[in-house]
């Protein structure tokens, strides 16, 4: 797998990996980066300064645990649960994401963190 990072949210400090994709190796070199988290169901999204298209295996319905990049938002994703756009029980982003990686931890700590929230992704 590619570069681990950290996401420092509300009281949390939670690791991730991400992958090696073309937008992965991108947000990989624009950390640090900072930003309020915004709330869609049980996604977390935030612009990041990171602007790239949809890759190949790009997908609407992911897992939780998994980082996403959003190109219609140019925003980081995390996923841990349902969104307003789900079907069932299923996690379905807005429109497709390139998945960048996941977090090596319980995703469910992500439901604590208020809309607002100060969030920052951090090299490890």
């Amino acid at each position: 797998m590619g570069k681990k990072i950290r996401i420092l949210v509300s009281d949390l400090k939670v690791e991730a990996e991400l992958n090696e994709s073309k937008t992965a190796q991108l947000i990989s070199e624009a950390v640090p980066i900072q930003a309020k988290a915004s709330l869609w169901g049980e996604e977390i999204y935030f612009a990041i300064p990171v602007k790239t298209g949809l890759e190949q295996g790009a997908r609407e319905v992911v897992s939780a645990g998994e980082l996403g990049y959003w190109p219609t938002g140019h925003a980081f994703c995390i996923f841990f649960g349902r969104t307003p756009a789900s079907r069932g029980e299923e996690i379905r982003a807005a429109s497709s994401v390139n998945i960048i990686g996941k977090v090596l931890s319980d995703p469910k700590v992500f439901l604590k963190v208020k809309e607002g929230a100060e969030i920052v992704l951090e090299k490890i």
